[in-house]
C-alpha cells in the first residue's frame, strides 16, 4: 500500500536527505518550506529516480496560520497524510539581546509551535488509521548544557524531545510510531544560514561530521523500529550521555570556555 509522508524543510539540508530516503523506500511525498524552487527540483528528481509522486506545498512555517493552511492544501488534493516529519529549523547566534523579537518569535513558531500544530492536526487521523509516523528532528543541542548566544535553540530541542517522549508514550500500541532524531554536527547548510560555518569548521574535526544522507538513513530507520529517540554517532552519543552527569555549575563552564575559544577564531 502506498504511504504518504509531509516534510518539512525539505528544501535542503537534513529535511532534503529524508525525502531522498523516504522516496527510496516507496512512500510518496509531500514537501514543504519557504523556498518554492529547491523544492520543486528535489520533487521532479526523486520522481525520476524512485517513481513516487512528490506534491509541492510551499508556505513560510514562521506564519501562525502556516499549520492549518498547509493541511487545507493537502486535504484540498485529496491527499492523505500517513507519515510527519518535523524538521524545519534555523538558528540565530548573534546573542539573545542582540537578535530582535520578531526573530525570535518566528524561531518558536517554527521549530516548537509548529510540530506541535501539525502533530495535533494529524495525528488523530492516523490513529483512526491504525498506521503512523512521527519523526522530530531535534538535535545533540537538545542534550547538551545551555549555551549563550544561540540561547533559544537548545531549549527548544529539549521541548521537541521530551514531547516526542511523551507522544510515543501516548501512541504506544495504536501502529503510530514516534521518534525524535538528534542529530550532532553534520554536513548541510544550516551552518552557512547562521553564519557560524568558519568557527565550527576550524573548531571541530573532520571525523565528528556526519553526512546528511547517513544520519535520514538512522532517523529513518529508528523511526520504522518505533525507537523514541535516536541520536547518530558513537561521539554523540558519549557527549549527552556524559552531559546527564556532569553538574551544572562544571557543564556551565565547559560550554562559557569553549564559547570563548570561538568567538578568538
Amino acid at each position: 500500500m502506498k504511504r504518504t509522508v509531509l516534510i518539512t524543510g525539505a528544501s535542503a539540508g537534513i529535511g532534503a536527505a529524508l525525502a531522498r530516503t523516504y522516496a527510496a523506500e516507496g512512500w510518496d511525498l509531500i514537501l514543504t518550506a519557504r523556498r518554492e524552487g529547491p523544492l520543486v527540483t528535489l520533487a521532479e528528481a526523486l520522481s525520476a529516480a524512485h517513481g513516487v509522486v512528490a506534491t509541492v506545498l510551499p508556505q513560510d512555517l514562521s506564519d501562525p496560520a502556516a499549520p492549518e493552511r498547509l493541511i487545507v492544501a493537502v486535504t484540498a488534493r485529496g491527499l492523505t497524510v500517513d507519515g510527519l516529519v518535523n524538521n524545519a529549523g534555523f538558528s540565530r547566534v548573534t546573542g539573545f539581546l542582540d537578535t530582535d523579537l520578531a526573530a525570535h518569535r518566528a524561531m518558536i513558531q517554527v521549530m516548537l509551535t509548529g510540530p506541535v500544530e501539525l502533530s495535533r492536526l494529524l495525528l488523530p487521523g492516523m490513529v483512526e488509521r491504525r498506521f503512523g509516523r512521527v519523526l522530530n528532528v531535534a538535535s545533540l543541542a537538545g542534550q547538551m548544557p545551555a549555551t549563550g548566544g544561540d540561547t533559544l535553540y537548545g531549549p527548544i530541542k529539549s521541548f521537541l524531545i521530551k514531547a516526542s517522549q511523551g507522544l510515543y508514550l501516548e501512541t504506544l500500541g495504536t501502529g503510530v510510531h514516534v521518534t525524535v532524531l538528534n542529530p550532532g554536527y553534520t554536513l548541510t547548510e544550516f551552518h552557512d544560514v547562521n553564519g557560524s560555518r568558519d568557527q565550527v569548521s576550524s573548531a571541530y574535526p573532520a571525523w565528528m561530521w556526519m553526512d546528511a544522507d547517513r544520519v535520514a538513513r538512522i532517523g529513518y530507520d529508528a523511526c520504522e523500529a518505533n525507537r523514541p529517540s535516536v541520536t547518530p554517532g558513537v561521539m554523540n552519543n558519549l557527549m549527552a550521555g556524559l552531559a546527564r552527569f556532569l553538574p551544572d555549575g562544571l557543564a556551565l563552564r565547559m560550554v562559557a570556555n569553549h564559547a570563548r575559544r570561538l568567538d578568538r577564531l
